[in-house]
Order: structure tokens, then C-alpha cells, then sequence
């Protein structure tokens, strides 16, 4: 049986970023570091339980997996009590599950294994995989978490394409996709329409809907080149900037870090992208791990980008999560899932 080496430049990239993420919570939030330490804890205990786990066990267990996860989002939208006007979480003891965040490894998992299961791309196949992705996509999106929604959908759509899917045909899903973003215009909650308006125009109403926004840009441009020290981001510290752990959690670092930490933390991104795409390139076109790694670049491509790019002011806010450095236990634990199951392919 072959063995797969570790990925040490992966792992160094992985334990950086873990480092940074650790250092902004005790610099922002020092009363949460022992949750972070065992949300990383945690973390790495998945991971390795995932690396242990054969490609073809998961290959044979994909259903049961999916309907797990989405018997879990129909409970969380039904039967749990909404929080700030989401049903997003279901409470245990211990911990806030966030059903959609644990979903993603699975979702990229069943995708993979339904259009590698045959080397030919079938009709069949195209309608089992959409409605693979449309089932969550609804669910998630009434929570209501568009954002998460959307990135599970664009994951589906690139994997459909390296599938074996015509060039013809995801151009004409495109355009008939395009067609119908306005329409979803009038399924957006107030706060949502809120938002994209308020990214349009910034000065729509600096002391509201752009407050968030434009503290973040605040706290990015006034760290500077070398950053302020930990600790001392004034932003954070004196709560001028709204979510400073969660959603702006790059904002507050990069105050803290300046220019310097934040292209690191960036680099420390790439080189874990760079890595997956050389994992990419030595597996069998159309495969289970071919696709299944083409997911995960994607996920984690968007996560990153939207994240990032929210918090300097050049998309919308979204409450996607910057993987270990915004704070929260079903993001690291999921991303630590997924990067566990990178790791034996």
C-alpha cells in the first residue's frame, strides 16, 4: 500500500497561519485565547483522524455523509431559536456547531465522488450533481448565509467543469445564471440589500451601514508598514471597529502587524494554494482526488479572497470566515477536516 509523505511546506504554511491567528486573538481578545487553543486543538485531533481515513471508505460513504449533514441544516433551520435574526448554529454543551461551516468538507467529498465515479460526463450525472448543489444551496441560503450559499455553489460549478463538462455548456449555465442575479435581488433580507448598497456607495451612511466598512479601512491603513505592536490596535481595543475578531478579524491584524504582517499572512495562504495545485497536477484528470482537490483550492481561494477583500473595501461584508485567524471553532475544526483529507491524497 502506498504511503503519502506529509506535506512539510504545507504543514509550516498551516502551523504560520495558525501562529498569526494565535497572536491576533491575544492581542484583540485575550479572554478568548484558551477557546482559540482548544478550537486549534481540536483541530489538529480531526485532522489527524481524516488523514487516517482511505480515499476509498470515504468514496463508499458519501450518502451517508451528505444526508447526514443535510438532515442537520433542516433541524438547524426549523428547530433551532434564530440568533441576531440567523438559524445558523445548533447549541451543544460545549460548543456552537455551525452546521454550514461542518458541511463544506462532505459537500466537496459527495460532489467528487458522484462525477468521478465514471470516466464519461453523462446528462445523469450533470442532474444528480446540480441538485446536489441546489438541496444546500437553498437551505444555507434561507438561514440566511448567501455568502456561504454562493461559495458552495461556484465550488460545485468549477468542479462540474473539470468534470469533463462542455465548454459550450458552462458558458450558456453561466449566462443563464448571470440572467438571474437580479431576481435574487428580491429574496435578499434588508440587511443584505443594506450592505450591497452601502459598497456601491461608501458614503451612503458613513455612521450605518458603511460604519463597519469604513472602521476597517481605518484600521488597515493606520497600521501602517510595520504595524502598531500587539496589542495595541487602538480600533479593536477601544471598539471602534465592529466584529473585530469575527468577520474584520484581518483588519484588526493587520493594524496590529501592518503591511508587513498582512502580505505574510497572505504569502502563508499562497503557498498552501501552491501546494494543492501541485496535488492537482500529478493526480488522474476527472478522478475522486482530482476533483476533490480542485474543490478544496477553490473553497479556500474564495474564503480568503472575500475575506480580504471585504476588509479592505473591495467587495461587500460577508460573514465568511477567514480560515484560523477570525475567530471560531467550525471553521477551524471544518477547514481542519478538509486539510486532513488534502493530506493522504
Amino acid at each position: 500500500m502506498e504511503k503519502h509523505r506529509p506535506d512539510v511546506w504545507m504543514l509550516i504554511a498551516l502551523l504560520g497561519i495558525q501562529i498569526f491567528g494565535l497572536a491576533n486573538i491575544l492581542g484583540i481578545r485575550p479572554d478568548l485565547l484558551k477557546n482559540y487553543l482548544l478550537f486549534i486543538v481540536l483541530g489538529w485531533i480531526a485532522f489527524a483522524l481524516f488523514a487516517r481515513i482511505k480515499v476509498p471508505f470515504v468514496e463508499q460513504n458519501y450518502k451517508l455523509l451528505y444526508s447526514l449533514f443535510i438532515i442537520l441544516l433542516v433541524i438547524t433551520l426549523l428547530l433551532v431559536d434564530p440568533v441576531r435574526g440567523s438559524r445558523r448554529w445548533i447549541d451543544l454543551p460545549f460548543f456552537r456547531f455551525q452546521t454550514s461551516e461542518f458541511f463544506k468538507p462532505f459537500f466537496l467529498v459527495t460532489l467528487a465522488s458522484v462525477l468521478g465515479s465514471a470516466n464519461r460526463f453523462t446528462p445523469r450525472k450533470l442532474l444528480i450533481s446540480l441538485g446536489l448543489c441546489f438541496i444546500p444551496f437553498l437551505l444555507i441560503f434561507i438561514q440566511p448565509d448567501l455568502s456561504t450559499a454562493l461559495i458552495l455553489l461556484v465550488s460545485c460549478m468549477v468542479m462540474l467543469y473539470f468534470s469533463g463538462l462542455s465548454t459550450q455548456l458552462v458558458i450558456r449555465a453561466g449566462l443563464y445564471l448571470s440572467a438571474g442575479i437580479p431576481l435574487l435581488w428580491f429574496f435578499l433580507k434588508d440587511y443584505q440589500k443594506l450592505r450591497i448598497i452601502g459598497f456601491i456607495n461608501p458614503n451612503t451612511d458613513p455612521q450605518g451601514i458603511t460604519y463597519n466598512l469604513n472602521q476597517a479601512i481605518i484600521s488597515i491603513g493606520s497600521g501602517g508598514f510595520l504595524g502598531k505592536g500587539m496589542g495595541l490596535g487602538t480600533q479593536a481595543r477601544f471598539r471602534f471597529l465592529p466584529e473585530f475578531h469575527t468577520d474584520f478579524a484581518f483588519a484588526s491584524l493587520t493594524e496590529q502587524f501592518g503591511f508587513i504582517g498582512g502580505l505574510t499572512l497572505l504569502i502563508l495562504f499562497a503557498i498552501i494554494s501552491v501546494r494543492l495545485l501541485r496535488k492537482i497536477m500529478i493526480q488522474k484528470p476527472q478522478s475522486f482526488e482530482y476533483l476533490f482537490l480542485i474543490g478544496v483550492l477553490v473553497l479556500l481561494l474564495l474564503e480568503v479572497t472575500i475575506n480580504v477583500g471585504m476588509n479592505m473595501g473591495l467587495l461587500p461584508v460577508t460573514g465568511i470566515a477567514l480560515p484560523f485567524i477570525s475567530y471560531g471553532g467550525s471553521s477551524v475544526i471544518s477547514t481542519m477536516i478538509i486539510l486532513g483529507m488534502v493530506s493522504v491524497l
